[in-house]
């Protein structure tokens, strides 16, 4: 049990102020006596509506920003003037600080925060260093792998979480840091080692209203984190300079095109990988494409910003293999090759292929089959669909977690984006099963699929319900059928 004048030193009291709690909670339905709820205005709901029923299920403290019309008189309230971000600090609070008994670094941006975050993870094992990460695809503490829902848990569970790769004897621990989670405080209470920025490109403006919000909420990070931190930025980025304006941090960059504290060059590269000088040293990297480039630099800034060995860090970093869905290479026994790469933003598309189309001798075919999430920012649905058309040889639009929406005005809204010249191009078949299975059908011995969108996940989300899909296994499964029958 823990006195609430402990987690929460900043609000205004009412009724028994002496009380203790033995856990928090902002998700009514885990309402139970001993319980300190926290009324969270979300986007979907509003906690606040839920303090009468928590009550009634036997919590006896509530955090809130709104006092209820009636006060029980056995109960303790503490209004507040932001529920969720004192719900973080009380959260770091509960679980003795844990962020400060690791070196914790957080990794933002609107692509590459999977591989960097993940790939800090894989290079800190392979130091023999025991590490935590709290990513998109999943959690995890050293072997133990936790499923992960959200790009960024809740802070309760974010702290839980560090909490329990302390009690292992974690040293460090690497999460990537949504715009959503800083915007709705969930990372707030914790303390960085350090923090990177990897790009910003056209994404969430469903949530965030404007480019600039969603800009903001990034530099929020670095703008709140503490002074003996290092703040590392993607310094080709337009808006890698903005990140670091009010940073307390010790500033660097990483860069390709620009002079920088880490920089990069491609030497040569293929379906396999890439030959990159990192400040000067040489060597082969099983990650492929300029985007992944300037990945390596931030996961090698960073590594080196943590105290490694510079030469140390290029030989384990050099042995580490792409992220699950980021880039991911099959090929048939007829030698056609798929690619699966989570690329939803039209940046993150434009990227992958570019580097295709870099790589590939334009003898063979370049078939994109992807898609655009429903009930998310319509208005980068025709510029996807203009990409990939302009890009490809042939294009497939298809489902990508239709959700809510009707798959066929997804589709209406990507081909839009299409230009006359290549409308002859395009093919729509909101089956997300069939058009792979028409990509592979297309295709021949040489030939490249790229299979864009959903990456690491396996499900297809329509109508509120998940129904079980992998692009990778689909494909595979296509690709075994189609070397029987030929």
């Amino acid at each position: 049990m823990i006195p609430i004048k402990k987690l929460i030193k900043e609000g205004k009291f009412y009724g028994n102020i002496d009380v203790a709690v033995e856990g928090l909670i902002y998700d009514s339905r885990e309402a139970k006596s001993g319980m300190l709820f926290f009324a969270v205005k979300g986007t979907q709901t509003d906690g606040h509506v839920y303090i009468e029923d928590v009550i009634n299920k036997g919590v006896s403290v509530i955090c809130c920003e709104t006092l209820p019309n009636r006060l029980h008189a056995n109960i303790t309230y503490i209004q507040v003037e932001n529920s969720a971000e004192t719900m973080g600090i009380a959260a770091s609070q509960f679980y003795n600080e844990p962020s400060k008994k690791l070196k914790l670094v957080a990794v933002t941006g609107t692509n590459g925060k999977t591989t960097v975050a993940t790939l800090l993870f894989k290079l800190f094992r392979s130091f023999n260093h025991d590490c935590g990460l709290l990513s998109t695809v999943q959690n995890q503490i050293n072997d133990q792998i936790i499923p992960s829902t959200h790009t960024t848990p809740d802070s309760i569970k974010i702290n839980a979480l560090l909490h329990q790769m302390v009690q292992q004897g974690c040293e460090y621990a690497f999460m990537e840091a949504s715009s959503h989670a800083i915007h709705q405080h969930r990372i707030s209470g914790l303390y960085f080692a350090g923090v990177v920025f990897t790009n910003i490109t056209h994404d969430h403006l469903d949530y965030h209203g404007t480019f600039a919000n969603y800009i903001q909420a990034k530099k929020k990070l670095f703008d709140d984190v503490n002074s003996d931190a290092f703040a590392l930025t993607n310094k080709d980025d337009k808006n890698g300079s903005v990140m670091l304006q009010n940073t307390k941090a010790t500033r660097y960059t990483y860069a390709i095109k620009s002079t920088a504290d880490f920089k990069a060059k491609i030497i040569e590269s293929d379906f396999t990988g890439m030959l990159l000088s990192i400040n000067d040293q040489e060597a082969w990297f099983r990650l492929v494409g300029n985007f992944n480039a300037y990945n390596l630099l931030a996961i090698y800034g960073t590594a080196f910003l943590l105290g490694k060995d510079k030469h140390e860090i290029i030989t384990h970093l050099s042995n580490l293999e792409a992220v699950k869905g980021r880039f991911e290479y099959v090929r048939s026994e007829l030698g056609t090759i798929a690619i699966i790469d989570y690329a939803h933003t039209p940046d993150a598309l434009k990227n992958i292929l570019d580097t295709i189309n870099e790589i590939r001798t334009k003898n063979e075919k370049l078939i994109t089959v992807v898609g655009c999430g429903g009930n998310r920012d319509a208005a980068k649905r025709p510029v996807m669909g203009d990409i990939a058309s302009e890009l490809s040889t042939h294009v497939i639009f298809t489902s990508d977690n239709p959700r809510n929406e009707n798959p066929e005005t997804i589709l209406d809204d990507m081909q839009s984006g299409v230009k006359p010249l290549h409308y002859k191009k395009t093919l729509r078949i909101s089956d997300r099963k069939e058009a792979i299975k028409a990509a592979v059908a297309q295709s021949g011995k040489g030939d490249i699929i790229l299979i864009a969108g959903k990456g690491h996940e396996n499900y297809q989300e329509i109508n509120g319900i998940k129904y079980p899909f992998d692009d990778k296994d689909t494909v595979n499964e296509l690709f075994k059928i189609m070397h029987q029958q030929n």
